[in-house]
């Protein structure tokens, strides 16, 4: 029976505590990003990789007491769509929420499926063959679609077992791996520029991304003035120590040759580690990762599309419901569409940047979101987390963050902008359907 007493009014139930909420954190981050992201940060820095990773944590910290601030204050599910929409209105709030679905729940999503054929390509070489290569990423999606529209229970499966494997070959290989480290791979003989710095911790923070989704389910949290905070300090310590371990790991056995490992870097670790069936472990466990990471972000993000549509900010077809299976067949199939065409057209690197420019636009929203918040409201009351400092933190989140979108390409950040107008034309339109409807009632009274 439901407990009717932790009821909120969005009819949800206030379940998740501090363990829980950091358990969901970890999950959300650690996904496939690290399997791929050691080699690449260390043909941009060497053994100064590691300095990437504090820059990254340093950041993620600040706009996380942010999103603590935040979420402490406004309650209700959505988070980050929610927080800012509080502060600074609707218009923002539905650009905020666009730029999340697509440009970090697409993109990514095409990311990662880029980087799984990459290492499937290993055992495969056909898979490098352009018709081949592309014939396998619409079959892939294609797959990814005809599951979730048949049904959810075995797509929860999989995720269950994609987690645990994902995880324990991680662990694994951070805790035997130390014994293999040759110190000398881990001396930094020359310190980067601020350039290439900035560069190699723009790309890496694609690994540190979805914590934010953790709180989304602000309105099922119990008492979220205290578990939000607690439990984004949790996961988040959890997943710096992680990468931390690995990116020392893999540089300390594999040195040099790390930088040439860009495909599948701690697989190449493992290799050296544990021999060929560790290579074989990791592989297989990023794949399983991977597909599982997606099968789940093909459940969710899609409904974000349903229910848009249902409310007619999107074309009514998308909230269609399949008669047998009853599930928003029309959306899974338009979010996989996306998604595929991302994939065919990308690399993982351009692709990881363009999704850590969203989830950073993101970031910087919430960031400003408690400094309006506070004009809005005042302090947070007694009980409410409140950073201290007063408006220094988020200043400075914003700052960083602001550095980090600066470190773009031009290709890149183009990518970025028609990501933004698109959500700008979306939001537009959707004005003027509004308009055309009331418009309609008018004329029929």
């Amino acid at each position: 029976m439901a407990d009717t007493q932790n009821a909120t009014d969005e009819g949800l139930i206030r379940a998740i505590g501090p363990w829980a909420m950091g358990a969901n954190v970890i999950n959300m981050v650690i996904a496939a990003g690290i399997f791929v992201l050691p080699g690449i940060v260390a043909a941009q820095l060497g053994p100064a990789a590691i300095l990437a990773y504090v820059i990254c944590a340093v950041i993620v910290g600040l706009v996380f007491l942010c999103f603590a601030e935040a979420g402490s204050r406004v309650t209700r599910s959505g988070g980050s769509y929610a927080y800012i929409e509080e502060a600074f209105g609707p218009f923002a709030g539905f650009v905020a929420s666009t730029v999340y679905w697509l440009g970090f729940g697409v993109v990514s999503g095409a990311a990662l499926t880029v980087a799984m054929t990459d290492v499937i390509a290993l055992a495969l070489p056909v898979l490098n063959e352009p018709l081949v290569r592309n014939t396998f990423l619409v079959g892939f999606y294609l797959l990814l679609a005809t599951v979730n529209i048949l049904g959810v229970e075995a797509g929860v499966k999989v995720m269950v077992v994609s987690t645990l494997s994902k995880l324990l070959p991680l662990v694994l290989l951070a805790s035997v791996g130390v014994l293999f480290i040759q110190p000398g791979f881990l001396v930094i003989s020359e310190w980067p520029d601020f350039t290439s710095l900035g560069a190699a911790t723009l790309i890496l923070f694609f690994a540190f991304g979805g914590a934010e989704a953790a709180l989304n389910t602000g309105g099922e949290v119990i008492n979220p003035r205290r578990t939000v905070p607690q439990g984004l300090l949790i996961g988040l310590s959890g997943i710096f120590i992680t990468y931390v371990a690995l990116q020392v790991v893999a540089q300390g056995t594999l040195g040099p040759e790390l930088a040439n490992n860009q495909e599948a870097p701690l697989a190449a670790s493992a290799r050296v580690v544990f021999g060929a069936w560790g290579a074989l472990l990791l592989s297989v466990g990023m794949v399983i990762s991977i597909f599982g990471c997606l099968l789940g972000d093909l459940l969710n993000s899609p409904r974000i599309i349903f229910a848009s549509a249902r409310d007619g900010l999107l074309p009514a077809v998308l909230a269609k419901v399949h008669p047998r299976f009853r599930t928003p067949h029309m959306a899974i199939g338009f979010y996989a569409l996306i998604g595929c065409l991302f994939a065919l057209t990308g690399t993982f690197k351009h692709l990881a940047v363009v999704a850590s420019g969203a989830s950073l636009a993101i970031y910087l929203g919430v960031s400003l979101a408690v400094i309006q918040l506070r004009r809005k409201y005042g302090k947070p009351a007694e009980g409410q987390f409140c950073i201290p400092g007063g408006p220094l933190v988020p200043i400075l989140s914003s700052l960083f963050v602001i550095w980090l979108l600066l470190q773009m390409t031009a290709r890149e950040a183009a990518g970025f902008g028609a990501l933004l107008v698109f959500a700008v034309v979306l939001y537009l339109a959707r004005l003027l359907y509004f308009r055309k409807r009331r418009g309609q009632s008018k004329g029929t009274e």
